[in-house]
């Protein structure tokens, strides 16, 4: 009996990969993206189905937005009984938050989706797009007994494939421009391609896919460093409509105790904005109460980030206000891993 091919799902929203320059300005621009297969005859070479669509008009990723999650979303959901694995082309600026904001979105998700992309366009003679692309559809077509053996949204670049919503964007310039460095990788790619299964996402395969596509984006983000002000901090906190804000602390979850910082935070919480905390540094958790000077952050009802990245702990403020629920029932449901984002 012949062993069907898997049928792979490749999606281009835009970003360098598919980007060519012009001759002459010199300036990149998105390119038709059936070239961008004529460019990469090796595909056929690959034991599976390929098939393609693309955002009508590509978007640099630093446009991107809760829109174009949406958008994503509804083209896996629309394809999902057909293919065996999606790949998402991306640009890399705002990839982390796109495979964060989709693991949120994409409930019960019992298919890879594989975010990629490269940091030199897709026709530069050194590029790092070939690679990518090329390893991103091989592992969306991993399977053992005709399922897929990942079935979770991953992040694919040189060479290690992360877990998407663990992921932060730490280079600009190298090709390793990826990390995610509060979990081990899923897999790497060296002559073999190596899968550390133990560390797979093991969903319920027998919950139908469920997709989420209200975000609510009336939240902010506040870095904290010595020196904030009071009228700044107050500027932002009154924001109308304000619903959720993700604070930004030192270390392991510490901020400053003066008085006026710590009342600022209780009357909006008081108002029922949710203030979450995480962590600046790259790597590590906020564990409140360790230290004095976060005791009194738990207190007055800061919820916990743990060792969530900025980039899901953004989107998935964005997605459980888009669930209307209590302050309570939000409280446990944003510190409770719900697709292996925090430990």
């Amino acid at each position: 009996m012949i062993k069907p091919k898997p049928n792979i799902f490749l999606i281009y929203t835009g970003g360098t990969i598919g980007m060519i320059k012009d001759s002459k300005t010199g300036v990149l621009k998105a390119f038709d993206f059936k070239n961008l297969l004529k460019r990469i005859p090796e595909l056929q070479l690959l034991d599976c189905n390929i098939e393609t669509v693309s955002f009508s008009a590509p978007i640099d990723s630093s446009n991107m937005n809760p829109v174009y999650w949406v958008q994503i979303a509804e083209i896996i959901e629309s394809n999902y009984h057909n293919f065996d694995g999606f790949v998402v082309l991306h640009g890399s600026d705002t990839m982390s938050y796109s495979a964060s904001a989709l693991s949120f979105m994409l409930e019960n998700l019992a298919k890879p989706v594989v975010f990629t992309g490269s940091q030199l366009p897709i026709g530069d003679l050194r590029t790092d797009a070939k690679e990518n692309l090329i390893t991103s559809i091989q592992v969306a077509s991993l399977q053992h007994l005709n399922k897929p053996i990942i079935r979770e949204v991953c992040l694919y670049f040189e060479y290690k494939l992360y877990r998407g919503n663990r992921t932060t964007k730490i280079n600009a310039e190298h090709f390793k421009a990826f990390a995610s460095l509060n979990y081990p990788d899923l897999a790497e790619s060296g002559v073999h391609l190596k899968v550390n299964h133990d560390y797979l996402l093991k969903p319920n395969l027998k919950k139908a896919l469920i997709v989420h596509k209200h975000l609510d984006t009336n939240i902010a983000l506040v870095k904290l460093y010595p020196g904030i002000s009071e009228s700044v901090l107050k500027s932002i906190l009154n924001t109308p409509n304000l619903k959720g804000v993700i604070l930004e602390t030192y270390g392991a979850g510490n901020c400053t105790t003066e008085k006026w910082f710590i009342n600022l935070l209780k009357e909006t919480i008081t108002k029922g904005v949710h203030i979450i905390n995480i962590t600046q540094c790259s790597g590590g958790s906020v564990s409140m109460g360790h230290y004095e000077t976060s005791v009194k952050l738990k207190k007055i009802g800061v919820i916990s980030g743990k060792d969530i990245t900025t980039e899901a702990a953004i989107s998935k403020l964005m997605y459980l206000l888009g669930n209307n629920m209590s302050s309570k029932r939000f409280k446990t449901m944003y510190e409770t891993s719900l697709r292996g984002e925090m430990s």
